[in-house]
């Protein structure tokens, strides 16, 4: 049963204060530094009661139209069978224009632009997050400022270095603490509200009207700076799967919204009564006393937030892998319990020298500030223009056409914030943009390479069940124990067939034709995944079928198939797999440009081997070598 459904009260309460600490902890840090680069950013504006009340109606609404509207009302609707996230609304959108090439590529594009975005988001948000927590310590004492780098590289190290570990010890502290940060953060705002309790009218939108009207060019370009506000937004869909739609729903209604409006007026009450305070808004809400422990819940929720974004690039990597976008990677599997926690080393590595070298690069929150929001606004973006293709089929009649006026003024609202951060692209905007395009080029051609690889495998392929009967009726010399021939297609015969036959001239007693295939749902129910075909005397076929969120395992199919077939038994020392290597050779008339050849080439000889990926016993494994031209 997804998590969605539950009844359990107990339950629900559980996941709710499990999504406050996973799901809202970027957007929850948010208050940390968006209020001070609205005013300290590249915009010259004047610190006055006209502009305060302007940008706080901004912030307001953002978050109303953007947070409460879009993604809590009407995106976390469009859940593949309980999953959420760029990738499974781009799956159920390449279901409603499976009918047209054209169409499916573009759908394809959007949603692997959208999670290749997602990479330099999760670069930017460890550094921003904790270098905005740390530079309290410069509200304590400046003396102190030298420090504020060296400390931000250890808290990522450490970070990054304990993920092999799994996230299921510290996940039990993520609830708890967001929870403290998030009513910490509320009282903050209500103490300096009570002092300039003429804020709360900047709730009313003809504040950011006039603040437009006044201020046209001005506040299309702190529209940049606003959506600071909006960091983490995806979260809220991306982790439906683990929490469930009500959980998410409840955790923003009842507290994290409210905790966050509290927060953001306070700090805009601080600044009517004391002007003085936007060097850091936030850690000036609180009485000088309580900047030490404010400093240290900061870098622990900062760390959350983290946390929750590192999470999500393992996660939109595995789905990547399973949907064909990416070459295999060693993943590894944090928790017994919990299917949805796991490792891969190379993201992780490479994220924490990401992380590391933008921290020396910017040195500081708000250099930090101008590259952050590109990658967030296009992704919003990208999820909107998927949402109008799903919507299509949902929704019929006058609902149909409601539902399309409401994305049309959201995706208004989305291209409004991402026109603004075009803006930041000189100052720092290039580096998500430059990290998700590298990403999206990867993506695109490995798929494009490995569908061009299976039409040349295609070429002159026989068919199974003739090429079966042929070996029935005029067997080779056959040999004790069972052979397992690893193929992409369920209806021709595999190639390392062919080549064993070909040089060794010997069949095993029994022969199994293995296909392992994906999905575009996120899990497939047991009953469900395998298929055992009996084609002769001695030759079986099995297809097994995994979801985008599942990592495939061969043991596991073959015991389920021993249940399903029982004159199959998998006994390790008896058993032999045959798979095909290929190696990329360039064609006398090349179906690919040589640089994408070149690409595609060398991520086939850097993923990670069948072996490790299906887990194969790797001392049971024969590997046919075969050049393919492309």
């Amino acid at each position: 049963m997804s998590t969605a459904q539950t009844h359990d009260p107990k339950k629900l309460a559980g996941l709710i204060v499990g999504a406050i600490g996973v799901v809202y902890g970027d957007i929850g840090t948010s208050p940390l530094y968006t209020l001070k680069e609205c005013f300290n950013g590249h915009v010259a504006l004047e610190l006055n009661a006209f502009n305060v009340l302007g940008i706080l109606s901004l912030i307001f609404w953002g978050l109303m139209l953007v947070v409460t509207v879009k993604y809590v009302s009407i995106i976390l609707r469009a859940d593949n069978r309980g999953e959420g996230g760029i990738l499974a609304l781009m799956a159920l959108a390449m279901r409603v224009v499976s009918g047209s090439p054209r169409k499916t590529l573009w759908v394809a594009m959007m949603g692997i632009f959208g999670a290749a975005l997602f990479s330099g988001e999760s670069i930017i948000t460890p550094a921003i997050s904790v270098l905005s927590a740390l530079e309290g310590i410069s509200i304590i004492s400046h003396t102190l400022d030298p420090y504020i780098l060296p400390i931000a590289i250890m808290v990522m190290v450490a970070l990054f270095a304990m993920q092999s570990r799994g996230t299921a010890l510290v996940g039990k502290l993520f609830g708890p603490v967001m929870l403290t940060w998030f009513v910490v953060i509320a009282a903050l705002g209500v103490i300096n509200i009570i002092k300039a309790p003429q804020v709360l009218a900047a709730i009313n939108p003809l504040f950011a009207i006039e603040f437009f009207v006044a201020h046209p060019w001005v506040a299309f370009v702190l529209l940049g700076a606003v959506v600071l506000c909006l960091t983490g937004v995806e979260a809220l869909y991306a982790d439906m799967g683990h929490f469930g739609r009500p959980a998410i729903r409840y955790a923003w209604f009842l507290l994290v919204l409210p905790a966050l409006l509290l927060n953001y007026y306070g700090q805009g009450a601080l600044l009517l009564t004391n002007p003085e305070a936007i060097k850091n808004p936030f850690y000036f809400l609180a009485p000088t006393w309580a900047h030490p422990p404010l400093v240290v819940l900061a870098t622990m929720a900062t760390v959350i937030a983290s946390q929750a974004v590192i999470s999500g690039a393992f996660s939109v990597a595995n789905q990547a892998i399973q949907l064909g976008f990416c070459p295999r990677m060693d993943i590894q599997h944090t928790s017994a319990q919990e299917r949805g926690q796991i490792y891969i080393p190379g993201i992780n590595w490479f994220l924490l020298v990401s992380v590391i070298a933008l921290i020396l690069a910017f040195r500081s929150s708000s250099n930090l500030a101008a590259a952050y929001g590109f990658a967030v606004t296009c992704t919003m973006v990208m999820t909107t223009l998927l949402a109008f293709v799903v919507a299509s089929r949902h929704f019929k009649g006058a609902k149909k056409h409601g539902m399309f006026v409401l994305l049309g003024l959201l995706l208004i609202v989305d291209l409004a914030f991402f026109s603004s951060n075009i803006l930041k692209l000189h100052q720092g905007g290039w580096f998500p943009l430059l990290i998700g395009m590298i990403a999206f080029t990867m993506m695109m051609t490995w798929k494009r390479g490995r569908k061009l690889l299976s039409a040349k495998l295609r070429e002159g392929e026989m068919p199974l069940a003739g090429f079966v009967e042929s070996l029935e009726s005029s067997p080779p010399q056959r040999v004790e124990g069972l052979s397992i021939f690893m193929t992409a297609s369920s209806d021709s015969v595999p190639h390392a067939l062919l080549h064993n036959l070909k040089h060794n001239k010997v069949l095993h007693e029994q022969v199994v034709f293995l296909t392992i295939q994906s999905c575009d749902i996120p899990f497939v129910p047991l009953k469900e995944r395998v298929v055992v075909r009996r084609l002769g005397e001695s030759f079986y076929q099995v297809i097994a079928t995994f979801g985008f969120k599942e990592e495939p395992s061969v043991p596991t199919v073959l015991e389920q198939v021993t249940h399903l077939q029982p004159e199959l038994l998998f006994d390790e020392m008896n058993t032999s797999f045959f798979l095909s290597r290929e190696t990329i050779v360039e064609a006398k008339y090349p179906s690919m440009s040589w640089w994408r050849r070149r690409l595609f080439s060398l991520m086939s000889r850097n993923a990670t081997r069948v072996t490790n990926f299906f887990k194969i016993p790797p001392n049971r494994v024969v590997e046919m070598g075969m050049q393919v031209e492309l």
